[in-house]
């Protein structure tokens, strides 16, 4: 079997790793194509250096623009790239621009189509995300689902064939890497932290950085904790920070939010392991907060990941710094290690055997 899968930002690539692992363990080819979305070093080759990601077959090198033209550069490529090597299926993660792409170019020349995470919902369609999981979902042959919630979701769509539980693969990451992380990550010793004695934070989402009101509202509320906040800042969200007028620490004067370059993924992992709380508005993040049994505050108005808030790990606190800053002090948080929702950690095999099945069927 024949796997054409399309990658090309930070979140995919973890999502990426087990079932790239799973493919070539069980003897199947995989032909692995990076758009370029994220293309910085920290954003991208760290990844696929740690987490043992072949090198991909061919880098589009699609880069940075809007969001037509990011999508529109990707169809273009991708659909060259499925007639020249004739796969037998594509595969495709999660909810970015290059999942859309992916899954539109597959469709339009008619080649079978996976996608996995397939089902999430936000219910906000002001965040382009939401656009392309739902159209990525639409397009797909076989749906492979995190969660019930999600089976749920595509089944409200209309969508039953072809949809199949088999739980999350970023889940399966954490359990492959999370003693690697704590073996090889210096970060702790790098920045002089210590276990449970800082926040977490990241931004990246359009819906904070592309509307200056909402970017200068966490800034303040990070400023405001009086603990120190480590927040690795995505080169596209620094840029959007410059923009308001100067530099955080020119803004604010504070010495304890800690703005770093982004980091890998076991330093990362370490990170969100030993932050006394996480403040994201990152999916991945919520997620991977709740793997390791860390309380979240989500950044966003709304989560795709009701799983996590509904077990009481995760709190929806949006943009208001009233809002963050009850959250940051609550200190009623769930006694006992979360109960795994997200799989058994095995996500991957499963869907390397569900497409090698449905091949030979």
């Amino acid at each position: 079997m024949k796997v054409l899968t399309v990658v090309g930002a930070r979140p995919q690539f973890i999502k990426a790793a087990p079932v790239s692992r799973a493919l070539r363990d069980a003897g199947h080819t995989e032909f692995l194509v990076h758009t370029g979305q994220h293309y910085d070093q920290q954003m991208s080759s760290v990844f696929f250096e740690e987490m043992q990601i072949p090198e991909p077959n061919v880098n589009l090198g699609v880069g940075s623009g809007s969001h037509a033209q990011q999508t529109g550069q990707m169809l273009v490529k991708l659909e060259e790239v499925m007639q020249l090597n004739g796969p037998d299926c594509v595969l495709v993660y999660g909810d970015t621009n290059s999942t859309l792409a992916g899954a539109l170019a597959a469709c339009k020349l008619q080649v079978p189509l996976a996608h996995v995470e397939a089902g999430l919902r936000s219910f906000n369609r002001e965040m382009p995300e939401e656009h392309n999981r739902v159209l990525a979902d639409h397009c797909s042959d076989m749906l492979f689902c995190p969660t019930e919630t999600a089976v749920k979701n595509l089944a409200r769509e209309g969508i039953k064939k072809g949809v199949h539980l088999v739980g999350d693969t970023m889940f399966d990451a954490v359990q492959q890497f999370a003693e690697i992380a704590e073996e090889r990550s210096t970060i702790l010793e790098r920045l002089n932290l210590k276990s449970k004695t800082f926040l977490l934070a990241t931004v990246h989402r359009a819906y904070n950085t592309d509307v200056p009101e909402n970017l200068r509202s966490l800034l303040s509320s990070f400023a405001e904790i009086g603990e120190t906040v480590v927040f690795p800042v995505h080169p596209r969200t620094r840029q959007k920070i410059n923009e308001l007028g100067g530099t955080f620490a020119e803004q604010h004067g504070r010495s304890d939010v800690r703005m770093i370059e982004p980091v890998g993924y076991l330093d990362m992992l370490t990170l969100e392991k030993h932050a006394r709380l996480i403040l994201t508005d990152s999916g991945g993040m919520q997620k991977e907060a709740f793997f390791v049994g860390v309380p979240c505050v989500t950044l966003r108005p709304e989560t795709e990941w009701s799983e996590t808030v509904e077990a009481g790990w995760n709190i929806i606190a949006g943009v208001e710094p009233g809002e963050i800053r009850r959250a940051v002090t609550k200190s009623d948080w769930p006694a006992e290690p979360p109960a795994q929702v997200f799989g058994d950690g095995r996500a991957a095999q499963k869907i390397v055997a569900l497409l090698a099945d449905e091949r030979s069927a």
